[in-house]
């Protein structure tokens, strides 16, 4: 599973440049315009996700800054935005490099931000959800992307392994 989850952590990086260089050909109104994505523009659904990933690693390593609620705006600045995100997934990157099969299988014990409870589960499954969150809301900035008329992005992790991901397979 190791090898699985840094796998993801490199994939997320691939992924989030894709993403981030569709954002930078935007408008800032249409960086900034509600296409009804859960978080509405992809602005605030971009935020959202260097939001839930430093809660996420301050959780996992017990470092980092984290912030209180999910909708928080760390970000106005386009430019400051995609910086964070690059340095939060060279972080990602470097933690899931540092990670053994023991820590991996242990149990895990946080405290959610919506509802103030502790949950003790297997850091695996933890890790899966971070990935797989990622994931989630990079198809909402997809999508968003389609909906002000620019081109679909191909983000499909069979094409991040078929390309500069070969060291995977």
């Amino acid at each position: 599973m190791l090898r699985h989850y840094r796998m993801f952590a490199a994939y997320n990086r691939w992924a989030n440049t894709q993403v981030y260089a569709a954002a930078a050909e935007l408008s800032d109104a249409e960086f900034r315009n509600d296409r009804g994505a859960f978080f509405g523009s992809l602005h605030r659904t971009l935020n959202h996700l260097i939001v839930a990933d430093r809660i996420w690693m301050k959780r996992f390593t017990g470092t980092g800054e984290a912030p209180t609620t999910l909708d928080a705006v760390l970000f106005e600045d386009r430019n400051a935005l995609a910086a964070a995100r690059k340095i939060e997934d060279e972080r990602i990157i470097a933690w899931t490099g540092m990670l053994d099969e023991r820590t991996l299988a242990a149990n895990f014990t946080y405290v959610t931000v919506v509802q103030p409870v502790e949950i003790t589960q297997p850091l695996s499954a933890a890790l899966a959800h971070f990935f797989n969150h990622q994931t989630h809301h990079r198809g909402q900035c997809h999508m968003t992307l389609t909906a002000l008329g620019k081109p679909s992005l191909t983000l499909d992790l069979i094409y991040f392994l078929r390309s500069e991901g070969r060291e995977w397979m």
